[in-house]
């Protein structure tokens, strides 16, 4: 309940972080605890944490496939526990009904006019990823040293969210709108019909840094489809290139960079974006993911493999 009711108040006062965060920790939470009241075996509630994770990735973006894959892929990157494969996938389909049946609408982003794949769009898009490889890395560095730096000058935990507060309250003031509270979906709409701010995607990492350094609670993977999807956008006009079709590339890549899941990252890209744009998706989903290295936003997750 806490890390509910915490999200709840972070969202409602304006800091800048997602929803998904908390929903993979109470769907984990719940498995959890539902795999010890039937006296699981360490295998089996494992598995369960891993059916609440992808349940609640499912009923919250709407995309059961990504869901499925990624709560198996981001524990222990390099390795995949397809034991979980069918209870997985159960779990996030049956929750998208469920999300479905409360009329909790799924985000979905249409590509119109997408260029044909060619030598020279293949190497916008892999310029795009490398781009969007060291844009993650910065991103996660952020995150991290954020936290310690409040850690360090404000031992006191009541002290670093009041400091985070007004930070932010300064930080809204100073920019003059609200764009950056919050997920900042309407902000990722918008850069579908090429309405941007260049330097939006600096400000968003900023804000998100300053909101979860302190203590507030909430995700973080929303704010990374943010950044990608505001970099991605920045880049495409700035080379002339289907600026639509690099804000959904840079959120793909971006979201594998701070993640380290290629396959969910991959899927995630269709499901949000259609299949059209599938070399694209693929060519900068790799790419970021070889690029972007060690760094990533979970401190518990395990590279097995490099």
């Amino acid at each position: 309940p806490l890390i509910f009711i915490s999200t709840i108040m972070t969202h409602l006062f304006g800091g800048s972080a997602g929803r998904e965060g908390a929903a993979l920790q109470l769907g984990g939470s719940i498995g959890n605890t539902l795999g010890r009241l039937f006296r699981f075996d360490d295998k089996d509630q494992h598995v369960m944490i891993m059916c609440g994770m992808s349940a609640a990735f499912s009923a919250l973006f709407g995309t059961p496939m990504a869901a499925a894959i990624f709560s198996m892929e981001v524990v222990s990157v390099g390795i995949m526990h397809y034991a979980a494969l069918v209870p997985c996938v159960i779990s996030s389909l049956t929750a998208k009904e469920v999300a479905e049946y409360f009329q909790v609408v799924p985000e979905q982003f249409l590509l119109k006019g997408l260029p044909d794949f060619s030598l020279a769009s293949a190497f916008w898009i892999a310029l795009l990823a490398m781009l969007c490889a060291g844009v993650s890395v910065v991103f996660c560095i952020m995150l991290h040293h954020g936290e310690k730096i409040y850690k360090k000058y404000l031992p006191d935990p009541y002290l670093r969210i009041f400091a985070g507060g007004t930070f932010i309250v300064i930080l809204t003031l100073l920019v003059g709108n609200q764009d950056y509270n919050g997920a900042g979906m309407p902000v990722i709409a918008r850069c579908f019909e090429n309405e941007y701010d260049p330097y939006a995607f600096l400000l968003k990492m900023l804000f998100t840094a300053v909101t979860l350094g302190a203590g507030y609670k909430g995700g973080e993977i929303v704010p990374s489809f943010f950044v990608g999807a505001t970099f991605g956008c920045t880049f495409g006009n700035l080379i002339g290139f289907s600026p639509a079709l690099c804000t959904a590339a840079g959120m793909g890549a971006v979201f594998c960079g701070v993640t380290n899941c290629p396959i969910t990252s991959l899927l995630i890209c269709f499901e949000l974006f259609g299949y059209d744009g599938m070399p694209y998706f693929l060519l900068s989903v790799s790419l970021s993911y070889m690029l972007s290295g060690y760094y990533g936003l979970y401190h518990s997750q395990k590279i097995i493999y490099a």
